[in-house]
């Protein structure tokens, strides 16, 4: 059940759906990608709920992504905070060739010593209180249609 804050989250659903739609833009575009890389053509799309009050713990949690997700496979967009109006909703973009190239990097992290000592820097400090995942694909026909 929602809880009565989310509850009447259409506008903010709808603001992040083009969000989404638009970071997804920056991990198919080649331009973005390494020339030694062909581009990813999926992403994982995290939302995070988080703790407010404990905004620079994830913060700290999200830099420390920063070196492990690539080395693990995945083609890190970013992380982002709240930084105006809801407070407590982050989110983050990874990139991956396929469904597959997903589970084998979900396989390399779980074995990465930094990987499971950021795990457990979460779970210690309980700042994330829940975390969705949802897997897009862009449609190249709206991708980059906006005006300079």
């Amino acid at each position: 059940m929602l809880t009565p804050e989310l509850h009447d989250a259409t506008p903010r659903r709808s603001f992040f759906a083009r969000l989404a739609a638009g970071l997804v833009t920056l991990a198919i575009n080649p331009s973005s990608t390494s020339a030694q890389r062909p581009p990813m053509r999926l992403t994982c799309f995290i939302r995070y709920q988080i703790d407010p009050f404990q905004r620079d713990a994830f913060a700290q949690y999200a830099d420390r992504w920063s070196s492990i997700i690539p080395r693990c496979g995945g083609d890190l967009i970013g992380y982002f905070l709240p930084h105006e109006g809801t407070n407590d909703v982050a989110f983050a973009l990874i990139s991956f060739e396929t469904l597959a190239a997903y589970e084998t990097y979900r396989l390399r992290l779980r074995a990465d010593p930094e990987g499971r000592a950021n795990f457990e820097f979460a779970q210690a400090k309980r700042f994330v209180l829940r975390e969705e995942r949802t897997f897009l694909e862009g449609v190249p026909s709206t991708i980059n249609k906006y005006k300079d």
